[in-house]
């Protein structure tokens, strides 16, 4: 008996290889180098952006210059800053209108494509390419097609001179307009996250909708749609991320003026901006983050939860 333990414990040690010079450094590279850029070049801006919101700095100076002024940087963003408020009103109709317009389009191609129609590669590459073009370059496309006198949207309609819509130039028009250009980006993506959460749902719960009489729309309310309950996290979570962030598609038309005031684009202008008020400016983006990293607590507390249960 005590001959086998010993064999059983001499097995188990023989299992478990030890790690050479060259696997440490193999792991230090692989682990310790990754997480060192990693702190350097995310933690360090973020906790320095957080201590700097409490403190009046132009950026000259070193830290000498730098003076300590408590919470008047978020009262001042609160009280006395007139472009604060039409950009969280702006940020939050961004953010309603990628949740109800492009995402529910994503989910409409995700399900036609799901049920594997003819050419449905095609379609699926041809929907998802705006993704990969960079939020600068659909900026640019945007101004192609939407400028007042040589607009291709204007061209088709007909529409020329002083009367035509100036879809760009319009404070009124413009932000629904470049809404639209980041939903025709936004919607290929969600279309193929919506196509990967459609592809693992159980068939057996759709062949038990069928034989129970369920009708098709009856069957993905009822059955399918519960069922991409983490694809909904994820995809929300998603949205609203890339609604806050979104600074490129605006800067690139108007640099965020004239009705497409951003609170990144506020955070640019008081951080690079002329007048630099970097502890104001780093107030905003602290503001912004708190507000992204409730929606990203959410969504790893349902990655979390997923892998609980399993």
């Amino acid at each position: 008996m005590a001959e086998s333990t010993a064999t059983s414990t001499g097995a188990r040690r023989r299992r478990v290889p030890r790690m050479t010079r060259t696997d440490r450094i193999v792991l230090v590279v692989l682990v310790g180098l990754p997480t060192i850029l990693h702190v350097a070049f995310v933690w360090v801006p973020t906790l320095s952006s957080v201590a700097l919101s409490f403190t009046d700095w132009n950026g000259v100076g070193g830290l000498d210059a730098i003076e300590w002024v408590g919470l008047r940087n978020y009262e001042q963003v609160f009280t006395i800053y007139p472009p604060f408020w039409p950009a969280l009103r702006n940020n939050a109709l961004w953010m309603l209108f990628l949740v109800l317009v492009p995402t529910a389009f994503g989910l409409f191609l995700a399900v036609a494509l799901d049920k594997q129609i003819r050419g449905s590669r095609f379609y699926q590459s041809a929907l998802y390419l705006p993704v990969v073009l960079a939020p600068a370059l659909v900026g640019f496309i945007t101004q192609i097609v939407f400028t007042r006198d040589t607009g291709l949207v204007n061209g088709l309609l007909g529409l020329t001179g002083e009367g035509a819509p100036d879809w760009l130039g319009d404070s009124t028009l413009n932000l629904p307009t470049v809404m639209l250009a980041s939903g025709w980006r936004h919607a290929g993506y969600v279309m193929v996250l919506y196509l990967a959460g459609l592809k693992s749902v159980d068939h057996a719960l759709r062949e038990a909708a069928v034989l129970d009489g369920a009708s098709e729309w009856q069957a993905f309310r009822h059955v399918i749609f519960p069922a991409l309950k983490p694809i909904n996290v994820v995809v929300l979570v998603v949205t609203v991320i890339e609604s806050l962030r979104t600074f490129d598609l605006v800067y690139v038309i108007n640099k965020g003026t004239n009705g497409l005031e951003l609170l990144s684009v506020l955070i640019t202008q008081n951080i690079i901006g002329e007048a630099s008020r970097i502890g104001f400016g780093s107030a905003i983006a602290v503001m912004l983050l708190l507000v992204s990293t409730v929606f990203i607590v959410v969504y790893l507390g349902q990655v979390f939860r997923k892998d609980a249960d399993r």
